[in-house]
């Protein structure tokens, strides 16, 4: 096939969605709400069920319901948007990438290491573009809190908490039985949600050391047709972490599926003159709090970095203005693969219960600037 197109400095990035599942209805809000303003534009959905394609594009004109190979071969569209599950997001991409498409994907990379490595150098060898999830990083949460570190307000990053703890998603989800297969898990979950908000927060991670368990071998499903049918664990179901990041500071990480209750933070930053307390990584915004030696009470920082158009779909729209640009992308596959590394770094480090390198080291995103939108740099 041939090599990547061309995306003129003002022309849209054309998008082929590949995979209608459930999030895909939150990137088609996106599309329909910041689409023209971001400098992206929606024109076909693809999925293996025809059905669920074409109930996906609906009535918005100009899209249509077709195949993931059609969209791999399309003359009108520039990148991919890869919603598939975890495990077929690396054939998706390379399919892609082969075709000449930017690609950005839902989180992770690539089920492994060793995958993500592979569509990354494709990516390199076609001369195209990388992004993945998670995007809510960009959002003006992450990056108020970002801006605050970054202009010394809390000192030298010392040290972060990062946790992430709940009685597990079986008591909501109908068919939870993926959450507790390899690649899921609480850390494989929700984990790029965390480690990514670090790596804007503090840098690229150097070494991890940490422990897990597996508390029990079967869960219960807690709602839907299948309430009350036991599946089997074969997962970490509590994981928690010491990060090491390249500038010094040092993370502590807690994912957990093993948690009745808590009153943990979120997030926070703690430097040698205060702490920044950072919302929750899984959405775009939240309250912003800063402590400080000279105001040691908690106070609420206004909300003044960050993409203000925010929703599943910023990650790609930013993505776009690095194409259009030549400049780089925020939500980068880099990112995705260090942060992928970093997770399978800490599980390995828990099972041989040793300090394990990550070897990988993504350059830290530049920040989103003051007052911004997604069609501005």
């Amino acid at each position: 096939m041939g090599g990547p197109l061309n995306v003129s400095s003002h022309a849209p990035l054309r998008v082929g969605v590949v995979g209608a599942g459930a999030i895909s209805g939150q990137y088609l809000r996106y599309f329909d709400e910041h689409g023209a303003a971001a400098g992206v534009r929606l024109v076909a959905v693809a999925d293996l069920d025809p059905a669920r394609a074409a109930g996906a594009v609906g009535g918005r004109e100009g899209v249509r319901a077709t195949t993931p190979e059609e969209v791999y071969a399309a003359d009108d569209v520039d990148a991919v948007l890869n919603l598939t599950v975890p495990a077929a997001h690396a054939s998706v991409a390379l399919a892609a990438i082969a075709g000449g498409k930017h690609v950005y994907g839902e989180k992770p990379l690539a089920a492994t290491v060793v995958e993500a490595r592979e569509v990354l150098a494709a990516a390199r060898g076609a001369g195209v573009r990388v992004g993945s999830a998670p995007d809510t990083v960009l959002g003006r949460g992450t990056q108020t809190a970002r801006a605050l570190v970054d202009a010394g307000r809390i000192g030298q990053p010392v040290a972060a908490t990062a946790f992430f703890a709940c009685p597990g998603h079986e008591r909501w989800h109908p068919d939870p039985d993926f959450y507790y297969q390899p690649g899921g898990g609480p850390l494989f979950d929700m984990g790029p949600y965390y480690l990514t908000a670090l790596v804007q927060l503090l840098g690229p991670v150097a070494a991890v050391t940490g422990g897990a368990v597996r508390s029990g071998g079967e869960r219960t499903i807690g709602s839907g047709p299948r309430a009350g049918e036991r599946f089997p664990v074969d997962v970490a179901t509590h994981v928690t972490g010491v990060l090491r990041h390249r500038g010094g500071a040092l993370s502590t990480v807690v994912m957990s599926f093993d948690v009745v209750g808590h009153e943990l933070p979120r997030i926070e930053v703690h430097g040698t003159a205060g702490s920044v307390s950072v919302p929750d990584p899984n959405t775009f915004e939240g309250p912003v709090r800063l402590s400080t030696r000279a105001a040691r009470e908690w106070a609420d920082v206004p909300l003044t970095h960050g993409y203000a158009a925010a929703g599943r779909g910023l990650g790609l729209a930013d993505l776009a203005r690095a194409v259009r640009t030549d400049g780089a992308a925020r939500a980068d596959g880099e990112v995705a693969l260090h942060v992928l590394e970093v997770m399978e770094a800490l599980l390995r480090a828990a099972e041989e219960e040793r300090v394990v390198a990550v070897e990988s080291a993504c350059a830290r995103p530049a920040p989103v600037p003051e007052s911004a939108r997604v069609a501005v740099d």
